[in-house]
């Protein structure tokens, strides 16, 4: 019922040109840049910027995105309740997932979803903690899992308490044979992600004093792995991160326990969507079934 101008304008953006918008759109480039032209046209000012790296929003265009995004997201908003009332369910749930999550939690999840609520549509991006809590606070995405959420713009779920690990070479045994202490770690080299030192695995690398020169940084937890495999450090990962890793390792506790607390973040207005409602009740279900000796409180 909106304008095409709105959905092509927000593509547009999210895409980075008009080409990528129009293939995700289906149609032309150049209906893509008809449509801007005549939103321009329509609001009396310029809202991108056009040039061959691609396209960028103009100072109008960063004070509309916020309201373009709300328009959308009512509109969608009210198909689904109309279509919730008429009896049928239907919609879309954009889902953003840090790699543990979307390797171990949303198969089953969606495989749930889908059996139950197959016309909904499901897009799931994969990103790191910070960018999902960003996006589902634009609006960009309906939800996210995340790790300690910073922005008070979202709603907060907490979900589980996901208990710490040092990965070792399978040949490293701690001094007391079963967990890492301050002693085993003395001129240990860490292996961790760049994202990871100023998250919740900082609280352990401060509490064994770890210094910023005893850090080595890789791109992701299976290669974190693979370093620690080939003895050029030790690791620290949570459990969720180990379900499905491969490798030859050790995984010992801390002789002091250590946890990151796992959030779903939900978009304020997107909550009220019956497609979002539904999906985030199906989360809820999964987590309370598989975890439930480690349910944040």
């Amino acid at each position: 019922m909106l304008p095409f101008a709105y959905q092509a304008f927000i593509t547009v953006v999210e895409a980075g040109s008009f080409h990528q918008a129009a293939q995700l759109l289906n149609v032309t480039p150049s209906a893509i840049s008809h449509s801007i032209n005549q939103l321009e046209k329509k609001l009396g000012f310029s809202v991108l910027v056009r040039n061959r790296a691609g396209v960028r929003l103009t100072e109008n265009g960063q004070e509309i995105l916020p309201m373009i995004q709300t328009i959308l997201a009512d509109e969608q908003l009210l198909e689904q309740k109309a279509a919730n009332i008429s009896g049928v369910s239907q919609g879309i749930v954009r889902i953003g997932a840090f790699s543990s999550v979307c390797i171990n939690w949303l198969p089953p999840i969606l495989r749930h979803f889908k059996k139950h609520y197959p016309q909904i549509k499901i897009k799931v991006t994969q990103d790191a903690f910070n960018n999902i809590t960003s996006d589902v606070r634009s609006g960009k995405i309906d939800l996210g899992f995340t790790c300690d959420p910073k922005n008070d713009a979202v709603i907060k779920v907490p979900l589980i308490k996901d208990m710490f690990y040092c990965i070792t070479p399978t040949d490293f045994i701690p001094i007391n044979g079963h967990s890492i202490t301050q002693t085993d770690i003395i001129d240990k080299s860490f292996i961790l992600q760049h994202s990871d030192y100023i998250g919740d695995t900082k609280a352990v690398l401060d509490h064994y004093n770890v210094t910023v020169q005893s850090l080595q940084f890789s791109i992701d937890d299976q290669s974190i792995i693979a370093m620690v495999e080939a003895g050029l450090g030790i690791g620290i990962l949570p459990k969720l991160a180990l379900i499905k890793t491969s490798g030859e390792f050790n995984a010992y506790p801390f002789d002091k326990d250590f946890y990151r607390d796992i959030y779903l973040i939900i978009n304020s207005i997107e909550t009220k969507a019956p497609a979002n409602a539904k999906m985030v009740s199906t989360i809820k279900q999964f987590i309370e079934e598989n975890y439930p000796e480690h349910l944040c409180k």
